[in-house]
């Protein structure tokens, strides 16, 4: 049902975005990109959040660490295979990749709190308990880490949830 839109057919409003997407990536535009398109607000959304979480005081992988476990756990293979793809070139390692794309407890104890503080997230709806808190803060994270965590998980809900919509 839904198409993967070019720069041509794509709505005007989506295309300034699509084009800064596709330097980006050499010229090619992501299938996850060309079907947002079909909402130009969407997009724009997705892409200004991302760069916004891209900026927080969290280290590389472990925002890596927060989109695989929302990737996993809504059912983005698409989102899995790109962040994979993302966690390599930042060189984390063949264990921590593994685990994240199963969903699976992490060998990195840092790490595995981001993982298990994104679940806490969810299970609570943002109401995580004293003690899930301080098991995330006892690990070197920060209450803006926290918050942090909680924008990552919005930003990449929206992407996965659309994603999946529209079969990217």
């Amino acid at each position: 049902m839904f198409v993967d839109h070019t720069l041509e057919s794509a709505p005007p409003a989506a295309r300034p975005v699509m084009e800064a997407v596709s330097r980006r990536t050499g010229g090619r535009l992501p299938s996850a990109v060309a079907r947002m398109a079909a909402s130009p607000e969407l997009l724009e959304g997705f892409m200004t959040l991302t760069a916004m979480f891209d900026r927080t005081t969290l280290d590389p992988i472990a925002r890596e660490t927060v989109v695989m476990a929302v990737a996993t756990r809504n059912g983005c293979q698409v989102c899995v295979d790109l962040h994979t793809r993302k966690l390599r070139t930042l060189g984390a390692g063949a264990d921590v990749i593994a685990a994240l794309r199963e969903g699976t407890p992490l060998p990195d104890e840092r790490l595995e709190a981001v993982r298990r503080f994104v679940g806490a997230v969810y299970a609570t709806t943002g109401e995580v308990s004293d003690e899930d808190l301080a098991a995330f803060l006892a690990h070197g994270y920060t209450e803006r880490n926290a918050l942090e965590v909680v924008m990552g998980i919005g930003t990449y809900t929206m992407s996965t949830l659309a994603n999946r919509l529209t079969r990217a």
